[in-house]
């Protein structure tokens, strides 16, 4: 008996999902039909912009029609014998991530009727190979936020599913589909991640192609899935990293080629896992807290060696603020003469016009990101770490509604961003994968952060964690 002959086709992972299809148990139009069903009964209604009080309302657009024919020609292509790595796979992405021919608005009234006039790099790195598009995915405006306040968590609509790929986020677990593309500027993969309870990955910064995908500073934003599992996670990776063609001149010289990762490992003997001091500095819930506890357990359980060390540098939140709000109003200039289209949540944050940055600022904060990179490197190599363990969120996801707070530094005590936003300054790989259940039912994560361009490794040691951490599933009628 396969390990899939029992399970709902729409609950299946990236790799469950691939094996039912290879083995001919599973068509891929029968995949899409479960997960068009599963959307239906757990979306909350059709997409919406503003979204509803008890809806998770993931999707900004749904396409079924090109869904299906691209599940009718990936069922052709399996049945000549093609094992691309994501064929017949349905995948969503996220609302700032182009796609040739069909809608791309952020999420804003700014961008309302856009159409996208050629593929972003990442998309056609996965249609190449073999994914499904079932729609696009609801974004915290133009990405400018940690809550995308139209979208409901999975596992309690009245809390946030965080942001800014917070659609995303929410479609991978409430099962609506197995992965889903996000961008990750403070934390964007990760703390949606974090709050609804799946898995989520940023690379290195350069791994993945910015081309086609709507900025928000881009010096820091990073492409990256979202999955039910690290595993699902390096798949997706893999296929990401293979995108032919890219110009954007953030890529990285390395080869941005990664072999589909290997299987994951049973152990970690060898392996030092640092747990820092940067927990002491931020109130982290005791649900969080614990939830570190069970994944350093589980680390030393796997035979990994456990060392505590203070951090070589915590993040200057005034330099991040500059580099984010300089590049992410350079972009918006576009926007002068229509700030009434934006949402409220990000008006004051990203409109033009607001006070102005000096050049001399955002270079001293740029060159401070050099230090910080240089620093935090030479730690990794002078203490032999192959991963930091931290919590990925400080808290259990927030009520919904509460939108971004300007006077909130990105980073320093925001409970979502606290711990992620440092890693998008330095560029550094980072896997965020579920810890457990907090007592009032809300999911809680932890991160594994590695050194520049250990992007496989990182991967590798989280997949072997969550052999312990198991997944979460959400407990809900099919």
């Amino acid at each position: 008996m396969t390990p899939f002959a029992d399970a709902h086709p729409a609950d299946l992972t990236i790799s469950e999902a691939r094996a039912a299809l290879r083995a001919g148990a599973l068509t891929a139009v029968d995949l899409l039909e479960a997960l068009l069903r599963r959307i239906e009964q757990r979306n909350g209604g059709d997409p919406s912009f503003d979204g509803a009080p008890d809806a998770v309302n993931a999707w900004a657009r749904l396409y079924p029609e090109r869904a299906f024919e691209s599940a009718q020609a990936a069922d052709k292509r399996i049945a000549e014998g093609d094992w691309a790595p994501l064929l017949g796979i349905p995948l969503a992405v996220k609302d700032i991530i182009g796609v040739a021919g069909l809608p791309l608005t952020a999420s804003s009234r700014q961008l309302e009727g856009s159409l996208a006039d050629s593929s972003s790099a990442a998309w056609t790195a996965l249609e190449r190979a073999g994914a499904v598009l079932v729609g696009h995915t609801h974004t915290h405006e133009f990405a400018a936020g940690g809550t995308t306040d139209q979208v409901g968590n999975p596992w309690n609509t009245a809390h946030s599913a965080g942001g800014s790929s917070g659609g995303s986020g929410a479609a991978v677990a409430a099962g609506m589909v197995p992965g889903a593309l996000g961008t990750d500027t403070a934390g964007s993969v990760r703390v949606p991640a974090s709050l609804s309870g799946v898995s989520a990955f940023k690379g290195s910064y350069g791994r993945v192609s910015l081309d086609g995908v709507i900025p928000l500073a881009a010096t820091l934003d990073h492409v990256g899935p979202i999955a039910r599992t690290i595993a699902d996670c390096a798949v997706m990776f893999g296929a990401l990293t293979n995108a032919r063609g890219a110009t954007d001149p953030w890529g990285i010289s390395t080869p941005r080629d990664m072999d589909e990762p290997d299987a994951v490992p049973a152990r970690l003997d060898g392996i030092t896992i640092a747990v820092t001091d940067r927990t002491d500095s931020v109130d982290v819930d005791a649900d969080v807290r614990q939830g570190l506890a069970r994944a350093t357990d589980a680390l030393h359980s796997l035979g990994a060696r456990i060392l505590t060390l203070p951090a070589p540098y915590e993040l200057d939140h005034s330099h991040y603020d500059t580099v984010l709000i300089a590049e992410a109003r350079a972009y918006h200039t576009r926007f002068a003469t229509t700030p009434e289209r934006y949402r409220d949540s990000t008006r004051h944050f990203i409109a033009p016009g607001s006070t102005p940055l000096s050049a001399d600022a955002y270079i001293a904060a740029q060159s401070a990101r050099i230090h910080a990179t240089e620093l935090w490197s030479a730690w990794f190599r002078e203490h032999n770490v192959s991963a930091v363990l931290e919590p990925t969120t400080a808290a259990p996801a927030p009520l919904r509604g509460t939108g971004y707070d300007v006077t909130e530094k990105i980073g320093g005590d925001d409970p979502l961003t606290c711990f992620t936003a440092l890693w998008n300054f330095v560029g550094f790989p980072a896997a965020a994968l579920p810890s457990g259940l907090s007592q009032a039912g809300l999911p809680t994560s932890v991160s594994l952060i590695g050194p520049p361009q250990a992007d496989a490794s990182v991967l590798s040691i989280a997949a072997a964690l969550q052999t312990v951490l198991k997944p979460l599933v959400l407990d809900r009628p099919a």
